[in-house]
Order: structure tokens, then sequence, then C-alpha cells
């Protein structure tokens, strides 16, 4: 079968010239919607082109800014870095600044206390008691304020590193009972502390220091009435309470009172003078020691102040005598003392003090000078009194070691020093002596050498 010729379009009808032309229609519109969507992808294509290339500008623009900060960050952290090594280096100066001028400050406030006492026991008319006592009192302040500011300037340096074992709060209770009564008899406060057996884990030193300054507090600030010492088990933790009959605490200076240098309205009330640290220096060591602090108070009725420490058995030994009972006998029944100190005044006043007291004194200020006091062959020391730092980077603990080894027994000796550090506790510990912090009080020295010497 053979194709014919096309058909001849004048020969074709109207009806089928319609059918061509729609048909041609229909293939024109699909032919302009495929052309559209390709114009549309090809539209689309470019504006993401454009919208990449716009997005990269962006990028490179981002990244710039990016790296710009991150310098500066940089920058600032090195910066940064720069001032707090130069705020450390400030604090650790500050701290030894304060440590050696709080040193010479206790050294001749130490003399002054030992030479105040002698005064005040030859004094026979009430004037001149009356204006011994005023100048001790003032004695007392300047400890008070100088002790805080060395341990407030501690505490900011990072000085106080808690070292934490088995602490005896009986022994701890005793000592400051013994350091507050004369404060409480002179303000006809009934002071009452309650012994114990019970122990905590803390740091002796921070512990003492915290109980001293809640008792010193409720001395200042209670006129009439008493305060209370105690502690007591509560499960696994320990509360120690000190409560007075105060002004108490008014609620909106609650948690003012703990801050440096705030003293709140009582202190206004009372007279008191100070910077008030106390209550700063309490609030931070028992941050430091994780011990909970806490408060109890009514206005016109009092406060109770509580540490709360965990419970640990203390090591069982036979409890010394009190402190009060040993102030009883104001004589040494003339037992040879060794006393130790690089400072002629303290000297001088230590000889006076115990020669009073009927001691048989040697002074010494260096290991020569011991060396020349055990080349007697009558002379055998009882008891050791030495100031741990010496002239020429020795240690009281050395001067005792040379005594020991000289008498061959443990002669009982006391380490008398200005430093608050846990390294002089340590060492005390380490050769078994006891430590007293300057100024030393008459009384308690007395009470200790007669603990010792019994």
């Amino acid at each position: 079968m053979t194709n014919g010729p096309p058909p001849d379009p004048a020969a074709q009808s109207p009806s089928d010239l319609g059918r061509a032309v729609d048909k041609l229609r229909k293939i024109n519109e699909a032919l302009m919607k495929r052309v559209e969507r390709s114009m549309d992808q090809q539209a689309n294509a470019f504006s993401l082109f454009q919208t990449a290339i716009n997005q990269e500008e962006q990028i490179r623009v981002r990244t710039e800014e990016l790296n710009n900060a991150l310098t500066k960050l940089a920058q600032a952290n090195v910066e940064l870095s720069e001032a707090r090594d130069a705020a450390e280096r400030t604090n650790v100066f500050k701290t030894r600044f304060f440590t050696a001028v709080g040193h010479d400050l206790l050294q001749p406030l130490h003399a002054a206390r030992l030479t105040l006492s002698e005064l005040m026991d030859v004094q026979t008319e009430s004037d001149h008691k009356l204006l011994a006592h005023n100048i001790s009192s003032a004695l007392v302040t300047i400890e008070e304020l100088l002790t805080s500011i060395l341990d407030i300037s501690k505490l900011e340096a990072g000085v106080f590193v808690p070292n934490i074992q088995t602490v005896a709060l009986g022994a701890i209770f005793e000592q400051l009972a013994c350091n507050i009564e004369p404060l409480t008899r002179r303000k006809h406060l009934d002071f009452r502390w309650r012994p114990t057996s019970l122990g905590v884990r803390s740091d002796p030193l921070m512990l003492r220091r915290i109980v001293q300054n809640l008792l010193a507090n409720a001395a200042h600030y209670t006129e009439s009435g008493g305060i209370l010492l105690a502690a007591r088990r509560r499960g696994s933790l320990v509360a120690i309470d000190v409560w007075d009959t105060g002004p108490g605490i008014a609620s909106q200076e609650r948690d003012r009172i703990f801050e440096e240098f705030q003293r709140g309205a009582a202190s206004e009330r009372t007279g008191s003078t100070g910077f008030g640290l106390g209550l700063a220096i309490v609030r931070r060591m028992a941050e430091s020691l994780e011990h909970e602090l806490e408060l109890e108070t009514r206005v016109g009725h009092g406060s109770r102040f509580r540490i709360v420490a965990p419970f640990a058995a203390p090591a069982s030994k036979t409890e010394p005598a009190t402190a009060t009972a040993a102030l009883g006998n104001n004589h040494l029944v003339a037992k040879p003392l060794i006393v130790i100190d690089n400072d002629l005044s303290v000297l001088g006043a230590m000889q006076t003090l115990l020669s009073r007291w009927g001691a048989d004194v040697r002074l010494a200020r260096d290991l020569d000078d011991v060396n020349d006091i055990l080349s007697d062959p009558s002379f055998s020391p009882a008891i050791i009194l030495a100031d741990y730092h010496l002239d020429g980077s020795v240690l009281g603990v050395h001067a005792v070691e040379r005594i020991r080894q000289s008498a061959r027994r443990a002669v009982p000796a006391i380490l008398i020093t200005a430093d608050r550090d846990q390294t002089t506790a340590t060492a005390a510990q380490q050769f078994n002596c006891e430590l007293m912090h300057k100024p030393v009080r008459p009384a308690e020295l007395r009470a200790l050498m007669q603990h010792l010497l019994a």
C-alpha cells in the first residue's frame, strides 16, 4: 500500500479544518507550557545561583566578623589572665604584708600585755588599778581588731586552707571559757558552759576561731543576764550553740550582720567599737569548712548562733584539770624555766612576770644562749617557753629539741607565736608542744604552765 499525495486543504471540509486548527492550538499550548517551564527552571536556577553567591558573601563577612570577635576574645582573655595574675600577686603581697606587720605589731603588744599584768598586780590604789584596767581594755580592743584584719586578709587571699581532722570539743570549750570568763565576770554576766566529750570533723584552729568570735560577740552585746556555750548530738551531726540574753537582732539585719564592716543597731545602743568583722569571719570560715551556720533571735530577748559540723568520736584521753582550778595557785614553786625569745622587751617582761610567780627563770635569745644555759650542770629546766620565730631562720622548736636532747627527757614546752596559720600548729603538734598565740593572757599562760607541771 503506497501513500498518496497529501490531502488538498481546499478539498477538506470545514469540520476537518477546525479539528486541525484545534490540534495545532493544543500542540502550540503544550509547546508554550514546556517553554515556560524551562524558563521557570532557568529562572529558579539563576535565583539559586544568585542566592548562593549572596550567602557565600554573607558567610565570608560573618567569618571575618567571627574571626575578629575570636581575636578580641583571645586578647580579652589574655588581659583578664594578666589582671587575675596581678590581683593574685597583690593579694599574696597584701597577705604577706599584713602577716609581717601583724607579727611586728603583736610582738610589742605581747610585751605590753605581760608588763601590764605585772603592773596591775602591784597596784594598791583604786585609781591606779582603774587606769591599768582601762589600758588593759584598750590593748584587748587593739588585739581583737588586729587579729580580725589578719583573718580577713588571709580569707580573701585564700591562705586559710582547712585541715580537716577529728577535733575534741571539750578542750576547745575549756580554753574558750577561760578566755571569756574575765570579761563576763567584769560585766556581771552569768556565763555557763557544758563540758562535753563530743568530737567533730573540722579544722581545730578555724573552729576555735569561729566559737571564740561568737562568744566575744555575745559578751560584747549582752548587758544583763547570761551566756551559754553548749554542744549536743543530732544524729550524724553535732550542733555547737552560743546563747545570749542580749538585745536580739531585727529581721532586716539578720543577713547584713554577717557582712564586713556591719555591726547592726545593737552596737549603737551598747556603744561597742570595732570594724564589725567578727561575724563576717565566722560566716567565711563556716563556708570554708562547709559547716552550716544558723541564727535564731528575738528582739529584746536574745540570740542563738549555731554551728553544725559532722560528728566524730574523739580519741579517749585523760581530761586535764580545769583552767579555773589551775588559777588558784599563784606560784610555780620555784620551778626552773627557760624562756627563749629574740625580743628583749618580751624577755624582760617574761622574767618579771614569771619571777613574781616564783619561777627560776633563765633567758635566751638564740641557740648559743641556750647552749650556755645548758652548760650549767646544776640547771635542769622543768618547762620551756619558746617563741616560734627566732633570728637567722631558727625556729623555737629547734631550741626545744636541743634542750630535750641535753636533758634526755621530754621537757614540757609551750610555743608562743603571732602566727595563726596551720604550719605553726602542725609544727607544735609534731614536736609535742603546746601552742599559744600572742599577745598571751597571763592567766591563760599560768593555767597552762601549772597543768603541764602537774
